[in-house]
């Protein structure tokens, strides 16, 4: 076991080598640079190149990349070109109100997901079965930001439930954590449904009934436990798909985080800050993927022991 958790774990380095070269690229093939948003328009040839050359931006970008990655990998994440700030600051800062979207939406995706799941599996085919994945249908087609603007219009302008922006109390938590929670309620809803289906097509659930044990105790203590390895990899990818999906949520409702951080860097052109945040949120993907795989090598021993 500790073998394969090793092998994956060493994996990771050249996964963050090759994701930290894309962002680096991306960021610098976009017209524009940060020395705009701080001169403006009007601005002297002669100011642009002393800036320029003060932030390091007149070196070749093999260079600027080396010197970036060198630096982050020592913990130095550099210094914001508008805001004057460090990055790391910044980034500690708005960290914590997107994992609190984050892991609220995660916890709605899938206890609202594995209990439609349950109910359509338990009941397949019947009314209860059709409504139970229409709605799982509508969480997975429908946009989050468009869901984000309904629930708003609806419980905050109309019926004032909730506070339309903000970050000060649950409540404002509440319309943010639905919107992204419900797309992924969607998906294990479907993914738990089928999986229990195929499972109640086993030789040996026949058996269990035949023995005469109740419904309850086999849809939970056997169908539903056998079904979790599927459930179980969704439950890895969504980790890290929540905070990449808690970004645009965070735009919408006005809500501080990585989201909001992101967009305001990306129309600066604020390098250092857009390019630790882009390799926070892929990496958060990566590292979401490599949990689910220590966990999926625990639920299936031929996993890891193709690894012996």
């Amino acid at each position: 076991m500790w073998i394969y958790v090793l092998r994956r774990t060493l994996l990771l380095i050249p996964i963050f080598f090759v994701i930290s070269i894309v962002v680096f690229s991306l960021i610098h093939a976009v017209p524009g640079d940060p020395i705009d948003s701080l001169l403006g328009p009007g601005s002297l040839a002669e100011d642009r190149d002393i800036l320029v050359k003060a932030y390091g931006l007149d070196k070749p970008l093999p260079v600027q990349y080396y010197l970036w990655i060198s630096a982050f990998v020592s913990g130095d994440m550099g210094q914001s070109i508008i805001e004057k700030q460090p990055v790391s600051d910044m980034i500690f800062y708005n960290i914590p109100f997107t994992l609190r979207l984050g892991l609220a939406s995660l916890f709605i995706s899938f206890t609202l997901g594995i209990l439609i799941g349950i109910i359509s599996a338990s009941a397949r085919n019947t009314i209860i079965d059709y409504i139970g994945m229409i709605i799982a249908l509508l969480g997975v087609t429908v946009p989050a930001f468009w869901l984000g603007l309904i629930l708003m219009l609806i419980f905050s302008v109309m019926l004032g439930w909730f506070p339309v922006s903000g970050s000060g109390s649950w409540q404002t938590l509440v319309l943010p954590a639905i919107t992204v929670g419900l797309g992924g309620a969607g998906l294990i809803a479907r993914i738990t449904r089928a999986s229990m289906l195929e499972m109640f097509n086993q030789e040996f659930i026949l058996l269990l009934y035949a023995k005469g044990l109740s419904q309850y105790s086999i849809i939970v203590k056997h169908v539903f436990r056998n079904a979790l390895i599927p459930v179980i990899t969704i439950l890895g990818l969504r980790l890290g798909w929540i905070l990449g999906g808690a970004v645009t949520i965070e735009i919408v409702f006005s809500r501080p985080g990585i989201g909001n951080m992101l967009l305001t860097a990306l129309y600066r052109r604020d390098y250092p800050v857009v390019q630790a945040s882009l390799l926070f949120l892929t990496m958060a993907v990566i590292i979401g993927a490599f949990i689910t795989d220590i966990i999926y090598s625990y639920a299936d021993p031929r996993v890891r022991d193709t690894y012996k």
